[in-house]
């Protein structure tokens, strides 16, 4: 993967990584209303940003 691509990959990463942490923003803020849904936006929120995570390492190396 080229770094045209990776960073590509890095913008749609961004999107979903910030969409995550909105859900779980909008969530808490609704509490305690559907605070069974708890855990599941958490760990959605938590993967998002893993794989954001590793893609700007990936990008770094990349370009270095």
């Amino acid at each position: 993967m080229d770094i045209e691509e990776r960073k590509a990959q890095l913008k749609k990463l961004n999107a979903r990584a910030t969409q995550a942490k909105m859900d779980l923003h909008d969530l808490s803020e609704e509490l305690p209303t559907n605070w069974e849904k708890i855990p599941e936006v958490a760990q959605r929120c938590f993967e998002a940003h893993v794989l954001l995570m590793d893609a700007r390492k990936a990008l770094a190396a990349a370009e270095a």
